[in-house]
This record gives C-alpha cells, sequence and structure tokens, in this order.
C-alpha cells in the first residue's frame, strides 16, 4: 500500500512540476560574493529556451569512478541504504574536458517550486553559501584553472516535497552547452560535476 501512495505521489509532483509557467518568467542572477574566481553572470549566448539543449561538439569525458570519488571520503555524506529512497546518495554528474578558460553553470528547480535550497563548492571552497531554487535560471560564472575543477552541489533541504532536484547545464567560454542534466539528492547529500582543463 505505501509503495503505490508513493508512486501515486511521485506521478502527482511530475504531473504539477509539468503544469508550471515559466515562459512569462525572466532570467535571474544572484549576487556574487568576495570570491576571485568566480563572477555570477548568465551566459550572454546561451539559447532562452527550457527545452533540452544540444551539448556542443562531442565533449571528451573524463573517466571517473565515482565510487571512488565518494566513498571513504569526508567530504561526502554516507549513503543511506533504505528500500524505495533512491536519492538517500551523493550524485555523479560527469566529467568532461575542455579547453574553454572559463565556465558558466546555471540551474533552477526541476519539478515544481517548493523552496530547494543549495550550497555550492568550487574545489571544495564555498561560493555560494545558500541559493534558493526557483523557476528561473540562476549561476555562475568560474574562471578555470589548470587540472581538476570540481563543483558540488550540496542540498541544504528538501523543500516541501522530497528530494531536492534541480536542473543545471554547464556552458564553455563561447557560450556552447558541455552538460545539460537534473539532479535529485537528499538533504545533506552533492550533487557533483568535474570539468578538467587541458
Amino acid at each position: 500500500m505505501k509503495k503505490i501512495l508513493f508512486l501515486v505521489m511521485m506521478i502527482g509532483v511530475s504531473v504539477h512540476g509539468l503544469a508550471q509557467d515559466e515562459l512569462n518568467r525572466k532570467q535571474q542572477s544572484i549576487q556574487p560574493k568576495n570570491s576571485e574566481n568566480k563572477e555570477v553572470i548568465p551566459p550572454t549566448e546561451a539559447p532562452p529556451t527550457d527545452e533540452p539543449l544540444p551539448l556542443s561538439k562531442e565533449p571528451i569525458v573524463l573517466k571517473i569512478n565515482p565510487d571512488e570519488l565518494f566513498n571513504n571520503n569526508i567530504l561526502y555524506k554516507r549513503e543511506a541504504n533504505v528500500e524505495g529512497i533512491f536519492y538517500r546518495r551523493n550524485e555523479y554528474l560527469g566529467g568532461f574536458v575542455t579547453k574553454s578558460f572559463t565556465s558558466t553553470i546555471r540551474y533552477r528547480d526541476a519539478a515544481f517550486v517548493d523552496g530547494d535550497k543549495i550550497k555550492v563548492y568550487l574545489n571544495d571552497k564555498v561560493i555560494e553559501p545558500e541559493v534558493i531554487l526557483d523557476g528561473s535560471y540562476k549561476g555562475f560564472k568560474i574562471n578555470l584553472v589548470k587540472g581538476i575543477n570540481k563543483i558540488d552541489f550540496e542540498a541544504l533541504n528538501e523543500g516541501s516535497a522530497s528530494p531536492n532536484t534541480a536542473e543545471f547545464q554547464v556552458y564553455d567560454d563561447k557560450g556552447e552547452v558541455i552538460e545539460s542534466s537534473q539532479w535529485n539528492v537528499g538533504k545533506g547529500y552533492k550533487a557533483v560535476i568535474i570539468l578538467y582543463k587541458e
């Protein structure tokens, strides 16, 4: 009975999320904090659409084992093995090789706007202590350092409907999409993307 109730609730949340009217909303950017390797700026050449974006030429995927990244690492909360709850874990969003000098990362609530909050890290340093996800894209621009640039999105809560959900886009310095996807994580867990600058 609980599984049926959970399924009905998830379908209801999905249908409600699809019914959002986001065409009339304007893009907003968050105010920058003092940091030398990021600035809050929406990509100037990003297509003004909510549809899945085509990736720039086939991005080179960086081979990383998420188990090695998350297990035995004090920076990541351990996965909770609860039957039927898939989101109490960290989520690896991919690793990509780029020659870009900067990257713009944008995100918004992926379902209906329910008060999801995140904290954003760049190479394990906090760059945004608290961001409330809404229906409009927010984001920031970072200067990529040579080698690994690891971006963590930590769920500070799960809003009024679990889990913490977001849609995100990563752009190179030419405004082309490197990656576009979603995360679904529980409170205290992180979604991670890695950009490796050649």
